[in-house]
């Protein structure tokens, strides 16, 4: 039986992990980057083994590394969680070959169902020849054959465009995978995003466990998941139960896995892949089964059984949501810096692999967390997720939280009619500024939390004071508010409100005979939480001002700059809408590209080097004069899907 148990994983995930591991009296280690030296889930962890480096092709896709610290820290089995190295076979093999139990199916299954060319195959089925792609196949889905999560997938709706495309995503997959095979399927416009959960042990039974839905996506990555999958009829739920069980056994597959399904609007059903470990979603799925999948991981590692036949349907329903540090305004770019806080609200499950007072830094993946609500039904499971989504409350990065709330009460997806086109056509409607009744309070909460905790109100004299007037600038809208109250006997005054209370972190407030509290937090410098409304507070004086040369092209947010356009320097002729620099910042790749047709005279950005929001990166001079006074050029990222794990 396993004793040790080391996690090759980080973040959620690996916390994940340890959480089963500390019920069955299993011991754990954590290995670490030098990025994640503090990180949860090294805490966590019993001992911890540091991969010396920062950038994950250094550390946690090292496998000869990562045996090494299983070896260093005695354990005596690896549990991969997902992406990084769950689905490399040579890792799962170097596992088996150091003596260590492999939490995991087989290295042949792995390779049989990695390719997503072979798996088609074996599922007999073929993707489009690359070489001859028509107009009339368009539009089609240019996709990597190793890894997923989005790496190395591109829609391609012109044919001129799928040479360029194709270029990008074996590049991309060859970095993040080491297998730079990409292929070409119909794209589905309109289709919902299906699963398959499967677990089989090595004596032939082979559970399939339900489905999942996890059609809500941005750049193909998955946001929320639920369990079951709405809508579905019983004939289809029981081909895609045959489906997923025929991959399973054609694989002699050991261990839980995943078939995916896309499943188009007349209800064909089109296989994607087969992905074998244990999918982010994999809570819903634990949820409506009762089940931990992690404890039957580790015990049919362990080789025995599963406890007994198909476990009966699922009760109630499960639905996940993905907490991601990212602007979905900005086109979903990733954020970074210290999360101060972040508190869930009880009654739902939370996984994170984050702590209050924790770094998001550059290297790895945006997602903070994930909450998970179960309820006897899906219009209960999905309010109880969006209340409790509404009452979280994270300071630090811009998260998606909002739009997440927003999606869940979106008419659309609590009728069951969505599909992966879901943010393509609201995604405005979500991000739009939108406070609520309240939200034009929290500027005077925030002013009056300030005057408490700096002086308490000082002392009252009998002659009327002149009003305080203090200015926020709103983080969410850029809106700036001016707040004016006084300070009386009998404590502050604002017109047309009434002061109940106010202290440094507490102020409650009635309006219009309507009380309310307002938690005020704030962690250094100018900026100040409200519940959930960021704001910093301006100084009286006019702040100095940096102009930047016009047509400068800045970093949009911090990362790392992965190259530059092939043969650019100084001089060189640039078209509109060129890549001129690639940036990578949490495992998304972002294309800064020229705004217009000029001349770059500038190109400061080298491979390697980090940069910081709003490094200059290059400029590029526009071919006509710049008119008299015209205002900087503004830069335009085009973001890529390169996250790295299978979120």
């Amino acid at each position: 039986m396993i004793s040790k148990l080391l996690v090759a994983n980080r973040g959620e995930i690996a916390c994940r992990v340890f959480r089963t591991c500390r019920e069955l009296g299993i011991a754990t280690v954590a290995v670490h980057s030098d990025a994640d030296a503090d990180a949860l889930h090294v805490r966590e962890a019993d001992e911890a083994v540091r991969l010396p480096g920062a950038a994950p092709s250094e550390t946690y896709l090292r496998g000869e590394l990562v045996v090494k610290a299983a070896q260093a820290a005695g354990a005596d089995a690896v549990h991969p969680g997902y992406g990084f190295l769950s689905e490399n076979a040579a890792f799962a093999r170097a596992v088996a070959d150091a003596g260590l139990l492999w939490i995991g199916p087989p290295p042949e299954a792995i390779e049989a169902m990695a390719s997503k060319t072979r798996a088609k195959e074996l599922m007999g089925l073929a993707p489009l020849a690359v070489d001859a792609v028509t107009e009339a196949d368009l539009p089609v889905l240019v996709k990597a054959a190793a890894g997923g999560g989005g790496r190395g997938m591109r829609v391609v709706r012109e044919l001129d465009a799928l040479k360029g495309e194709l270029a990008a995503a074996r590049a991309e997959a060859a970095s993040a995978f080491g297998d730079g095979e990409v292929f070409v399927e119909p794209y589905v416009e309109g289709g919902r995003h299906v699963e398959v959960q499967v677990m089989a042990d090595g004596h032939g039974t082979v559970w399939a466990l339900g489905t999942r839905d996890c059609t809500l996506q941005r750049r193909h990555q998955k946001v929320i998941e639920e369990a079951p999958a709405p809508g579905l009829d019983s004939e289809l739920v029981a081909r895609l139960h045959a489906l997923a069980t025929r991959a399973a056994r054609a694989t002699d597959y050991r261990g839980a896995g995943t078939v995916e399904f896309l499943v188009a609007a007349d209800g064909t059903a089109h296989f994607l892949e087969m992905n074998t470990r244990l999918q982010v979603e994999h809570p819903v799925t634990e949820a409506v089964f009762g089940l931990d999948l992690v404890a039957l991981q580790l015990r049919v590692a362990e080789g025995e059984p599963l406890p007994g036949p198909q476990p009966p349907p699922a009760h109630g329903h499960a639905v996940e949501a993905r907490l991601y540090a990212e602007d979905p305004a900005a086109g979903w770019a990733p954020q970074t810096g210290t999360l101060h806080r972040i508190a869930v609200p009880d009654g739902v499950r939370l996984d994170t692999g984050y702590a209050d007072g924790d770094t998001v830094g550059v290297h790895y993946d945006a997602m903070l967390a994930k909450v998970v609500a179960h309820a006897p039904t899906r219009a209960e499971a999905l309010r109880k997720l969006a209340g409790a989504l509404d009452r979280t409350v994270v300071h630090g990065p811009v998260t998606n939280r909002e739009s997440l709330v927003r999606s869940l009460r979106h008419p659309e997806f609590a009728a069951a009619r969505m599909d992966t086109s879901f943010y393509d056509r609201h995604l405005p409607g979500l991000t739009a500024p939108d406070p609520g009744p309240w939200a034009r309070y929290a500027p005077l909460a925030a002013a009056l939390a300030d005057a408490c905790g700096r002086s308490r109100f000082g002392g009252w004299r009998n002659l009327r004071s002149q009003p305080q007037v203090k200015r926020y600038l709103s983080v969410a809208d850029g809106v700036e508010h001016e707040v004016r109250y006084a300070h009386t006997r009998g404590g502050p005054v604002a017109d047309g409100v009434r002061v109940l209370r106010a202290a440094p972190d507490l102020v409650v407030l009635e309006a219009d005979g309507v009380r309310r509290e307002f938690a005020v937090a704030s962690y250094g410098g100018s900026r100040v939480y409200v519940g959930n409304v960021a704001l910093d507070a301006l100084s009286p004086l006019p702040e100095p001002t940096v102009r930047q040369e016009p047509g400068s092209l800045l970093a949009p947010m911090p990362g790392t700059v992965l190259r530059v356009g092939e043969g650019l320097a100084a001089g060189a002729r640039v078209e509109a809408g060129q890549p001129v620099v690639w940036l990578e910042a949490m495992k998304m790749e972002h294309r800064v590209v020229a705004p217009a047709a000029g001349t770059l005279t500038a190109l400061h950005a080298e491979p390697g080097r980090q940069v910081e929001v709003g490094a200059l990166l290059a400029v590029v001079q526009e071919d006509a004069q710049l008119a008299a006074g015209q205002e900087d050029v503004q830069l335009t990222v085009v973001e890529e899907d390169v996250q790295e794990e299978e979120l």
